[in-house]
């Protein structure tokens, strides 16, 4: 498998849309750089959020599907995502 050296950024599914806003932009405090349509099914939305200087790399992005039947993990995929904090903002982010 060849090393991965940088990302674009990583795509999930998630249940309800509210919640994941609710996280990742109130809670964790990235932003919602965009929201559109999936290109594939123009009913269900594309959300991106970022951090504040919209950073190359650091890009997540969700298709809410709130009645998609749980997955199962498979070749190439992940299972958790982690963020690197920098130095001296732990407190800050624990909060």
């Amino acid at each position: 498998m060849n090393k991965i050296i940088s990302i674009h950024h990583i795509s999930a599914i998630v249940g309800d849309i509210n919640e994941n806003i609710e996280f990742y932009q109130d809670i964790l405090g990235l932003r919602l750089v965009k929201q559109t349509l999936n290109f594939d099914d123009s009913a269900v939305y594309h959300l991106y959020f970022s951090n504040d200087q919209v950073n190359q790399g650091f890009l997540l992005t969700f298709f809410p599907w709130k009645h998609a039947t749980q997955g199962r993990k498979g070749g190439g995929q992940i299972g958790r995502i982690a963020f690197r904090v920098p130095t001296g903002f732990l407190k800050e982010w624990e909060h």
